[in-house]
């Protein structure tokens, strides 16, 4: 056997073309503009989201970032995280703060936060202490689901759920 050749005769540049041509077939369909008033707002124990992209979500044009908005109602918190880090906020509404690793960090309209990248993770909450509007945040990462795993080396726990969640699986509203 070659260098180049692996048991059974796979060609792996042909098994390269050949996932580039799926690749190219998929895309022809994919969806480009993502319709945010279509999108069902969902309830989990991080609080109230719609994603726009997610790694199940296979017919996006854009397989390389998670997004998502999520909406704290008034006076109330999002669920607590643990993760790797590496998320960009934007804050589209709304004024609170947000806990990194016990520190408390203030927002409002208009500012955008990073939640720090850290090799053993990162615990962060969202609150919202405006007494009558609701907080609406923007949220992209890096899609290393598939090639990092969804705990990226440093876990990805809920630490405390989100109280708009009562333990449904999964609820749509």
């Amino acid at each position: 056997m070659s260098q180049g050749e692996l048991p059974g005769s796979v060609n792996l540049f042909q098994e390269l073309l050949q996932l580039r041509d799926s690749q190219r077939e998929q895309s022809k369909d994919a969806i480009c503009v993502v319709d945010g008033d279509g999108l069902p707002w969902e309830v989990n124990p991080l609080g109230i989201m719609k994603w726009y992209l997610h790694p199940k979500l296979d017919d996006r044009a854009i397989q390389s970032l998670i997004m998502y908005v999520q909406k704290v109602p008034a006076q109330s918190r999002s669920g607590r995280l643990r993760v790797q880090g590496g998320q960009v906020l934007y804050i589209v509404a709304g004024s609170g703060y947000t806990t990194i690793d016990g520190e408390k960090l203030a927002w409002q309209q208009g500012d955008i936060l990073q939640i720090p990248l850290r090799w053993k993770g990162v615990e962060f909450q969202h609150f919202n202490d405006d007494p009558e509007t609701p907080a609406i945040i923007i949220c992209a990462e890096p899609n290393y689901v598939h090639s990092l795993g969804v705990d990226r080396g440093s876990g990805f726990e809920v630490l405390e759920p989100a109280p708009e969640f009562a333990g449904e699986k999964r609820k749509t509203i």
